[in-house]
């Protein structure tokens, strides 16, 4: 659908310039540098030629073939000059100009008027504020930026062009090749979503990297990026992880899942593999363009020099991974044929005067042992064998196994041959070997992703969808999460102290009074929770201390009154929660429970609503999951229960959007068989109007 934004026919240059310090100069200078192989038309009313090319007065004037248009003009003009476009029939357009919503609202008119005549025409525009686009195979660069990668097969979608910049004269430096980069700018039109698509369908990108500040639509970026990543790699690098999510919260939910937890989770359910630092993202997509994926986690290193093997063993424990542990057949095979101090347990070092014929004969022995599923071969640098016949050696003994290896040839004074020689035959090249474990770990996580089949969410048929809608609607969020299934511990609201003692004796004792305030969302933090009261004269004394609490710390706080709840006992505490983000809808959550929770972040979380197994793996994957299972002293409690309310409370949030915040805190876990209960809820509920969501 976007060919013609790297591959077009002929490409019209909207304000080029003679000037060579004009950004209307580059953008013809790069297409005819780089041999772009269509034609080439500069568009400027005072000039007749440039860079050898004639000019045209105007867009009208324009021969056939034209089907893309590069516009760099001054803004107020742009509007004008992307309308002349649509009369004379380009429907691909990029607007380099800047000027428009970064600047503030005089911008962002001009950006709605480009925007109106995008629509009228039917045009894509990339852009305005953007640097342009680059397809190596096909010699097309419609930027302004000095230099062109190597052909190669890494895609790169980018909402900075300061970042292709950058990205652009890395890779020239660096020797790593790229297949299309482009620039999206400001977005007017054509999105981040629409553009991963496409360097998805390019048959010469074989991994696909982004920097993106933000999405348009969460759930449609979902569905492109999960599409992408069954073809092949896709590495994101999100900015702007700092930010939070709702500025007031009303749960523990709402704290812990802002908007850079919502983007690692729709990262993780869609198959991106999400970077922190633009290092790590060419890093990872290095390796998983040029190697295969490793069958699991197990790695061994091969070096001459100790520093940097435990380094790297470091690095490999840090990220999740495990020092292979080497057959008696491999250390047997490795012992008379390495130098006699030589380690040959892993690492594997040959010390300090071995040569490549040494390392060519550990590394295929390392290749060959069951217990290894990958390598990072690391030289430190030395001055007796040169640093490029280690590369053809690590290339050649690489070649004849299907297991990735990564190199650490240190320095970079002396490596530029190494490298080329590494980079021509596929193999990453790490300065330091503390940098390689992150992109094996990249490569696993790929694998299991690959590797687990797409799951459909878990239907519920037992709902009371009539009482759930009822509740709703009079703001009971007991009775709603009750008529999903969700059970709750015998519990009345009280609101004198004596009504709180009769209740509690036909409740039963032990039971728990807890205050009732849609002003006070933290009711410990006040003496709004007494435990364990055993007769009616305790139940009277604690429910005047609540309110008068209470009211001291909150004078102004309204006051429901106190709830009057059975004691549970022998259980563990869980948080099951959803929060609604603003990109990604409903987002679930599951952790260790109580009062701690935002100390102790013990949380997954996932995109709602869930299938059983992921539920699975986002309750196994907290310490809180673990705990469910049975440790030490504490005995196994009712892990299905806890899935169960996981699932159900998932599917009220995707059934009733209105809701912002929902949290169980605690869900109290019972032992295996006995079920788990809803102690606690808390909410917020988004108002019609739009405005700040109410206490529910």
């Amino acid at each position: 659908m976007f060919e013609p934004f790297f591959n077009p026919r002929g490409v019209a240059i909207i304000g080029a310039s003679r000037d060579p310090h004009k950004l209307g100069h580059g953008v013809v200078r790069n297409l005819v540098e780089y041999r772009y192989q269509g034609a080439i038309y500069p568009v400027n009313p005072v000039a007749s030629e440039i860079l050898g090319h004639t000019c045209y007065p105007s867009i009208a004037d324009v021969p056939d073939p034209v089907d893309l248009g590069v516009i760099v003009v001054p803004v107020k003009i742009v509007a004008d000059m992307l309308d002349q476009c649509g009369k004379r029939g380009i429907r691909y357009v990029i607007v380099v100009s800047g000027g428009f919503s970064e600047t503030g609202p005089e911008g962002q008119a001009h950006e709605d008027a480009l925007a109106r005549v995008a629509r009228k025409h039917n045009i894509r525009v990339v852009g305005p504020n953007c640097i342009g686009t680059i397809d190596t195979h096909t010699s097309v660069n419609t930027t302004f930026v000095v230099g062109m990668p190597q052909v190669g097969d890494i895609g790169f979608v980018s909402q900075s062009g300061a970042m292709c910049a950058a990205v652009i004269d890395w890779a020239r430096g660096a020797g790593v090749g790229f297949s299309r980069i482009v620039s999206l700018g400001n977005q007017v039109d054509v999105n981040e979503t629409e553009m991963l698509a496409a360097v998805a369908a390019d048959p010469q990108s074989r991994v696909i990297t982004a920097y993106i500040e933000g999405v348009a639509d969460g759930r449609a970026f979902m569905q492109a990026a999960e599409e992408a990543a069954r073809r092949k790699p896709v590495v994101v690098l999100k900015a702007g992880q700092g930010a939070s999510g709702a500025k007031a919260v009303a749960s523990h939910t709402g704290a812990l899942a802002g908007s850079a937890e919502a983007y690692a989770a729709a990262f993780q359910r869609s198959g991106v593999l999400s970077a922190s630092t633009m290092e790590e993202l060419f890093d990872w997509a290095r390796a998983l363009a040029w190697q295969p994926l490793p069958q699991g986690k197990r790695v061994a290193v091969l070096t001459n020099a100790g520093g940097p093997a435990i380094l790297a063993v470091d690095a490999i424990e840090a990220v999740g991974l495990q020092v292979a542990s080497l057959t008696d057949e491999t250390r047997a095979y490795l012992r008379p044929r390495l130098p006699a101090a030589a380690s040959v347990e892993n690492p594997v070092d040959v010390l300090a005067g071995s040569g490549p014929g040494t390392y060519a004969v550990a590394l295929d022995a390392l290749l060959s042992d069951p217990t290894v599923d990958s390598v990072i071969v690391i030289m430190a640098p030395n001055d007796w064998f040169l640093p490029a016949s280690l590369a053809e050696v690590i290339c050649e003994v690489a070649a004849v196994h299907h297991k990735p290896v990564l190199a650490s040839i240190m320095g970079l004074a002396s490596v530029d041959q190494a490298l080329a020689i590494l980079h021509q035959r596929r193999v990453p090249n790490f300065a330091f070997p503390e940098r390689a474990p992150s992109a094996l770990a990249a490569m696993l996580a790929r694998r299991h992703w690959l590797d687990t089949p797409p799951e459909a969410p878990v239907e519920l048929n037992d709902i009371d969808q009539d009482g759930a809608s009822a509740a709703f609607k009079r703001g009971d969020l007991a009775a709603l999460v009750a008529s999903y299934g969700i059970r709750l511990p015998p519990s009345q609201l009280a609101s004198s102290a004596g009504q709180a003692a009769r209740l509690a004796g036909e409740i039963g004792y032990p039971v728990v009074l807890k205050l009732a305030s849609p002003d006070i969302t933290h009711k410990s933090d006040v003496g709004g929770v007494v435990l364990d009261l055993t007769d009616g004269d305790a139940v009277r004394a604690a429910f005047d201390r609540i309110v008068a609490s209470a009211l001291a710390a909150y004078p102004d706080a309204a006051i429901e009154g106190v709830l009057v709840q059975k004691m549970l006992a022998k259980g563990q505490e869980i948080i099951v929660g959803v929060r609604r983000d603003a990109q990604f809808g409903p987002l679930a959550l599951v952790g260790q429970g109580g009062v701690d929770v935002e100390l102790l972040r013990d949380v997954a979380m996932s995109i709602a609503p869930l299938s059983f197994s992921q539920a699975e793996r986002m309750l196994d994957s907290t310490r809180a999951g673990v705990r469910l299972k049975g440790w030490r002293a504490s005995p196994p409690a009712d892990r299905s229960a806890v899935l169960d309310a996981m699932l159900r409370l998932a599917q009220v949030a995707c059934d009733f959007p209105e809701i912002a915040e929902l949290e169980i805190n605690p869900l109290y876990v019972l032992p295996q068989g006995q079920g788990a209960f809803a102690v606690d809820l808390r909410g917020l509920i988004k108002r019609p109007d739009g405005g700040r969501p109410e206490p529910a």
